[in-house]
């Protein structure tokens, strides 16, 4: 939407949106008070950017149900709000949340939910051994490799005698 707006705008108005970018991605809460501030002029000036930047913080609500059903809910009725709003990246980001919901569903659920720092450190050492495994010809060879990489280590009596 900043850049859309961006190309839209001519002059003066342009000079509110140039280089707020970190200033919109960023919840409000996590600015400095000139953050803040700059944010404020930014969508009292633009009122597309407000309304933009106001679905942008309410869609943050989503992660915080523990049901599928009320997560749900809360999706219909925050994409029924995009209808009159006229914004088309809005509307390609709701469809997107659309085709990926069976995970987002499967998040909802408390017993799913873990931190991003442990799945990026799984990932992390999938890759290493995908580089690894460059030249393997079966890929369940590499699915095993996988597996094995995150076993318990063997006690040290089964690795001084096997039998």
């Amino acid at each position: 939407m900043r850049r859309s707006e961006f190309r839209r705008l001519t002059g003066k108005d342009r000079a509110y949106i140039k280089g707020q970018r970190y200033t919109l991605l960023s919840h409000r809460e996590n600015l400095s008070h000139d953050g803040k501030a700059s944010l404020k002029k930014l969508l009292k000036a633009n009122r597309r950017l407000n309304t933009a930047y106001v679905l942008k913080e309410s869609f943050g609500q989503l992660w915080d149900y523990s049901t599928e059903r009320g997560a749900r809910a809360f999706f219909e009725r925050w994409r029924d709000s995009l209808k009159w709003q006229r914004l088309a990246p809005y509307v390609k980001f709701a469809a997107m949340i659309e085709r990926h919901w069976d995970g987002i569903a499967s998040y909802c659920r408390p017993e799913n939910k873990i931190s991003l720092g442990l799945v990026e450190g799984l990932n992390n050492k999938i890759r290493v051994l995908q580089r690894r495994a460059y030249g393997y010809r079966d890929e369940h060879y590499l699915r095993l490799k996988i597996i094995a990489a995150f076993l318990p280590p063997l006690p040290r009596s089964a690795v001084n005698d096997p039998l």
